[in-house]
């Protein structure tokens, strides 16, 4: 079924603690033939996909678990056992232990009050200090590779002075480690990251999901992508505080991936419609240039999009963003496995759209048989 597709895309969304999720996915795609030609990502979704297009294939998931078991090597409980009332408390320390200490190999505490900084200096605009991502993406992405190697890589940030989203793609420039800490600087806990003058934050503050910017950059003609999001915007209604700063976290960064898709193909509608009335044109009319160059602004394309939504667990609570235990972590891991293991069982998932269709979508928690 590759050989159906010009390309394969990868969009990974960010969710901080949640980007685990992302991994497994991964590690059940690296066994199949779908290979990502192209991937994008935003925030910890900027981070899965600098290790993915950073590293040859056969040490993409190593360096992926490497990093994961890196952040969330602070807290792990192998004693404690599944489904035990203990698990939302042990959840709730190790996101206070995230708050107060930081993750190792990520970020870590300023120990000084911003309020009482100088104006302009980092420590007066956040709260953590981030160098330890840093140096471990120095350790765990080839940054020739990166750049110089088969797979394209695109990060969506924020730029601070205009409030515009940025991506920055191999195809356009060199990326380093400060491309990659620019997607996920999000305020007011990680600083802005300069980059040629300018300062960037985090790309979720505009979109979530770089679904768009692939779409307006153009995809390969026929096209199967692979769109993996940490925050469901389906939920159900809040009874408590917490649960109301939990719903309205999922609505704030959740993808809009419909509005997208159908603004998409309403596009492609029109396309198809200029098309038509442009054949339909006597053939002396054909060649005058300003019909040619509507013409060559209708490329074809057909995109079939697979979307996998992290779905919250029972022990998932308004701090998932921030709970890095280890054995969140792994859940996280496993949940992504089996969610694609669920989607590429619908072989017929797989198969592209026909020409007049544009684009197809698949969610296995929505589309799939009870």
């Amino acid at each position: 079924m590759r050989t159906q597709y010009d390309g394969v895309v990868l969009l990974l969304q960010g969710g901080g603690a949640l980007g685990s999720y992302q991994g497994g996915v991964y590690e059940v795609l690296a066994e199949t033939p779908f290979l990502p030609d192209w991937v994008a990502g935003i925030s910890i979704g900027a981070v899965n996909a600098a290790l993915i297009a950073g590293n040859p294939p056969e040490r993409r998931v190593e360096r992926l678990r490497e990093f994961w078991r890196r952040v969330t090597n602070s807290v792990h409980w192998s004693w404690l056992p599944d489904g035990d009332a203990l698990r939302s408390a042990a959840n709730l320390f190790a996101a206070w232990s995230a708050l107060l200490t930081g993750q190792p190999g990520f970020f870590r505490p300023r120990g000084v009050v911003p309020y009482f900084q100088p104006a302009g200096h980092a420590c007066a605009v956040s709260w953590y200090d981030t160098e330890p991502l840093h140096r471990t993406l120095l350790e765990l992405v080839d940054f020739d590779l990166l750049n110089d190697g088969p797979t394209r890589l695109s990060v969506g940030a924020v730029n601070v002075a205009t409030g515009n989203t940025v991506y920055f793609d191999t195809r356009e420039r060199r990326l380093g480690p400060e491309h990659i800490m620019a997607s996920g600087a999000l305020p007011p806990g990680f600083p802005p990251v300069e980059i040629d003058g300018e300062y960037y934050w985090d790309g979720s503050l505009v979109s979530n999901t770089p679904l768009q910017y692939v779409l307006d950059a153009g995809p390969a003609p026929t096209s199967l992508v692979f769109q993996v999001d940490l925050f469901s915007s389906r939920g159900k209604a809040p009874r408590t505080l917490p649960e109301a700063d939990e719903r309205a976290k999922d609505i704030r960064f959740s993808s809009r991936t419909r509005l997208v898709t159908d603004v998409y193909r309403r596009m492609h509608d029109m396309r198809c419609a200029i098309e038509t009335l442009l054949a339909k044109l006597p053939e002396a009319m054909q060649a005058d240039p300003e019909v040619q160059r509507i013409a060559a602004q209708i490329p074809p394309s057909r995109l079939n999009l697979l979307q996998l939504v992290y779905r919250q667990s029972e022990y998932d609570r308004d701090y998932k963003d921030y709970e890095f235990s280890r054995n969140t972590m792994l859940d996280h891991w496993q949940a992504g496995r089996n969610d694609l293991v669920r989607t590429l069982r619908h072989l017929d998932w797989l198969e592209p759209p026909d020409e007049r269709t544009a684009l197809v979508s698949h969610d296995v928690h929505f589309d799939a048989p009870g």
